[in-house]
């Protein structure tokens, strides 16, 4: 895959990682968001409450980050999304 993308795999840092603990109270964060919206609400499938959930992520996606002056959404299609390339047809 990394030669299909054209990048380098770099090994995470073994010893003592700066920002797992920013990244696990971001998670953290997104998960308590959603399910407090989710809390009063009754779903009788697992289908009806992953919909649920897409909505609710494609909001969070949709608001605007403080320190960006951006949401999440709108930098991914400015940075990110052009440079994807299609995967291959065979594995």
């Amino acid at each position: 895959m990394a030669s299909h993308y054209g990048t380098a795999i770099l090994a995470a840092r073994p010893r003592r990682p700066k920002d797992k603990a920013k990244v696990e109270v971001a998670v953290q964060i997104a998960q308590r968001w959603i399910q407090a919206r989710l809390r009063n609400q009754r779903f009788f499938s697992r289908a009806e409450l992953n919909a649920a959930i897409k909505t609710l992520v494609d909001e969070l996606n949709a608001r605007q980050m403080r320190g960006f002056g951006s949401s999440r959404a709108e930098l991914f299609a400015e940075l990110d999304k052009p440079k994807l390339t299609p995967l291959p047809d065979q594995p």
